[in-house]
């Protein structure tokens, strides 16, 4: 598990090092805001812990910029300014929880370990999974043996309902209302052309296909089906 740490106090940035390494977590320590914000976006950490009031750029600020960046992590406000408007500011910008110093380490451990129990069980959710294709949901990427697919807002929601549904064979009716919120027309072939797009991102170069064309009925994800066609 690895936190960042963003506090420009020295003493409390080495403890909280210190103590956080003791407990078994990998820790970087930023003491500058700008550097917080650098790490957050380049270091794929399972939490951050952040102060407000750094030199550089404010917490609130690192903040910001960390969910502009489109990542989710857990962040824990750790900081001198209690008032409650400054509470309430973290929390609409984003943070997950706010401790007030001074602190009791033993506490600051306890919403540590909860937040990061927390955050892995919403990455769990918010990923998607069949055989080497991955989707994260909250990050918006689809990933095929490590390689990233680009796909449009529409082939994304596609492919999320035939992950969601995998093994079930979806009739063009249901993938029309549920991707696209119209009445299933048999004159469009709006329907196949998106699946084949899709199956072209998705299939093409790799010798398992994972989209199959089930005759008469419609489509179906899965990693092998006996009544599917490629």
């Amino acid at each position: 598990m690895k936190i960042l740490i963003v506090e420009d106090e020295p003493k409390t940035g080495d403890y909280l090092k210190q103590g956080l390494t003791e407990a078994g977590f990998v820790t970087d320590l930023a003491r500058e805001g700008w550097d917080g914000l650098e790490l957050a976006k380049a270091g794929h950490y399972d939490m951050m812990i952040l102060d407000v009031m750094l030199p550089g750029i404010n917490g609130w600020q690192v903040l910001e910029g960390v969910r502009r960046a489109g990542i989710d992590m857990p962040v824990l406000f750790l900081t001198a300014r209690g008032q409650v408007e400054d509470r309430v500011k973290g929390l609409e910008l984003g943070a997950d929880d706010y401790l007030v110093k001074p602190f009791a380490f033993a506490e600051l451990l306890a919403r540590v370990r909860s937040l990061v129990r927390r955050g892995h069980a919403t990455l769990e959710s918010a990923v998607l999974k069949v055989a080497d294709l991955e989707l994260d949901l909250l990050r918006r990427r689809a990933m095929r043996a490590g390689r990233k697919i680009e796909l449009t807002a529409k082939e994304f929601a596609l492919l999320e309902l035939f992950l969601r549904r995998k093994g079930e064979v979806l009739p063009r009716s249901l993938i029309a209302s549920q991707v696209w919120d119209m009445n299933f027309d048999s004159d469009t072939n709006v329907i196949d052309v998106a699946v084949r797009r899709l199956r072209v991102k998705i299939d093409e170069g790799f010798e398992s296909k994972l989209i199959h064309t089930v005759r008469g009925m419609g489509y179906v994800l899965e990693t092998f089906s006996e009544n599917a066609e490629p």
